[in-house]
């Protein structure tokens, strides 16, 4: 068993926190806007793989009530990454491994550079999640992660995985954590992206719309040929299959239903949307590497316009 604190336990976190404290493991929870529900009625997880309570979850308002742990599983917005080191380090100890399970380019590099550890790792989840009523969260379909360590070390991968071995959750490895990453992005910058930019649609509205389907594919098109060049000038050997991906993003999609990620409901909701993370570091990398993007360019700029955390129109 082993001891683990969820920081960032948001719809993504509590779900996967959950999940390994039904597996038996000793998991804390950071919480704030959910604390008193939970503390009243417990953790109520409603998915489609059956519905479950941990009806007595050991909570915290702050970190430092959690106190030293074996992993930290790292749920927050990458609005808060700047925010991320002060909450996790009460946690940490010199062998804490930390999983971020958290979209975009750069985390794991910036969480290692804040926290002073290489005890890092990615988690890409494929999920469609949403936070219910205080204290209970939807798990509407799919759930598996990909795992992959910063320094792509198979020992610290076997670790990793270790950790989920009883627990309700398809785990993949992943060799290459630069490769996974732009693979998720591969979904995240035409879904997570055009569901705002075409006026608060939702992911169904994407795939039937012929127009904006096309969009998705040339943006995930673009994704590629942005991560192939990183992945080549990180003098890394894997490569991403773009016609191999992209059908297997529209394939998951095209089945999802009117589901609204999580930058959707963010804007929809008026909180700061990912716009740095998410698309603004992979049209940077593309425009550094002399990959065209335009497309990539064109969203990156009407979403950081429309984030209400800018303001409207800045």
């Amino acid at each position: 068993m082993a001891t683990v604190a969820v920081i960032g336990a948001g719809a993504v976190g509590s779900y996967y926190g959950a999940r390994l404290a039904q597996a038996g493991h000793d998991v804390r929870f950071l919480l704030r806007r959910d604390y008193d529900a939970v503390a009243e009625r417990g953790l109520h997880i409603e998915s489609h793989h059956g519905d479950f309570a941990l009806e007595r979850p050991a909570i915290a308002r702050d970190a430092a009530a959690i106190g030293p742990v074996d992993w930290v599983l790292c749920g927050l917005k990458t609005t808060a990454l700047d925010h991320a080191a002060a909450l996790i380090r009460p946690c940490l100890t010199p062998e804490t491994r930390v999983l971020a399970i958290m979209n975009g380019l750069g985390v794991e590099e910036s969480l290692a550079g804040s926290l002073g550890t290489e005890h890092v790792f990615g988690g890409l989840a494929f999920t469609c999640i949403n936070r219910g009523e205080p204290g209970v969260i939807h798990h509407i379909e799919y759930g598996q992660v990909g795992i992959a360590h910063l320094g792509d070390d198979p020992a610290e991968l076997d670790r990793a995985l270790a950790l989920w071995q009883d627990a309700t959750v398809e785990i993949t490895r992943q060799p290459s954590l630069l490769r996974a990453r732009w693979e998720k992005l591969c979904w995240n910058v035409p879904f997570n992206g055009l569901t705002v930019a075409a006026g608060g649609v939702d992911t169904e509205v994407i795939v039937t719309d012929a127009a904006l389907r096309a969009e998705a594919r040339a943006l995930m098109e673009e994704v590629v040929a942005a991560g192939n060049a990183d992945l080549a000038a990180a003098g890394n050997s894997e490569r991403i299959d773009g016609e191999a991906v992209i059908s297997r993003m529209f394939e998951l999609t095209d089945v999802m239903g009117p589901y609204r990620p999580s930058t959707l409901i963010d804007y929809l909701e008026g909180r700061a949307i990912e716009v740095d993370a998410i698309f603004a570091e992979p049209a940077r990398r593309a425009r550094d590497l002399s990959v065209s993007a335009p497309r990539m360019e064109m969203l990156t700029a009407l979403l950081a316009r429309l984030d209400p955390a800018r303001g409207a129109g800045g």
